[in-house]
């Protein structure tokens, strides 16, 4: 599986590939940070997260999109950056069919350091670890975009399979639910 992990910001939007598969070593295929200057109109700003994000999907060629859920902070505008960013980078790969999942922070966290309370050095020390890499991804939202993608690796058979037993026990309870109706019919129909 090759993810393309998106820790979204306006200033610096953090993106990071990595293939792999649960259970077996991953490797980092790409890692970097889409910038736009604090300065410009946030319409431009937007626009060049959009550029960046398409250069990473056609280069790259991800299966899974994973962002960053956005989560409420004190300051609003910085919610609202973080947000209209990640919603560029959600709109991109749905344009083109790819799946986009959303992991909390502290999922992010717990998944690569095993505590969702780790803080951003602990995160980028277990990324070098994790991927083998010399030294952790300068800057801290490159690691993150890491994480995320590794993250998402790790959690998704999980996830698969509590989704197919949701669709189980729905398509279950649905087909109970029609019996229930024919024999009330016809219960109906022979009174």
């Amino acid at each position: 599986m090759r993810v393309l992990g998106v820790d979204p910001g306006l200033t610096r939007c953090g993106v990071g590939v990595v293939e792999g598969i649960a259970g077996r070593p991953l490797t980092m295929r790409g890692v970097g940070v889409v910038r736009t200057p604090a300065d410009a109109d946030l319409g431009h700003r937007l626009v060049g997260i959009e550029q960046g994000i398409e250069q990473w999907l056609d280069e790259h060629e991800p299966e899974v999109l994973a962002v960053e859920r956005v989560f409420s902070q004190h300051n609003v505008r910085t919610v609202m950056g973080t947000a209209q960013a990640s919603a560029v980078a959600m709109l991109c790969a749905s344009r083109r069919g790819i799946p986009v999942v959303l992991h909390t922070p502290s999922e992010v966290k717990a998944a690569v350091t095993g505590s969702g309370r780790a803080d951003k050095a602990q995160v980028g020390a277990m990324v070098t670890r994790l991927l083998r890499l010399d030294a952790p991804p300068k800057p801290a939202d490159a690691a993150d975009a890491l994480a995320l993608a590794i993250c998402h690796i790790w959690r998704a058979p999980a996830q698969n399979r509590l989704q197919q037993a949701v669709a189980l026990h729905t398509a279950h309870a649905a087909k109970a639910a029609r019996a229930a109706q024919a024999a009330q019919a016809q219960k109906g129909r022979t009174a």
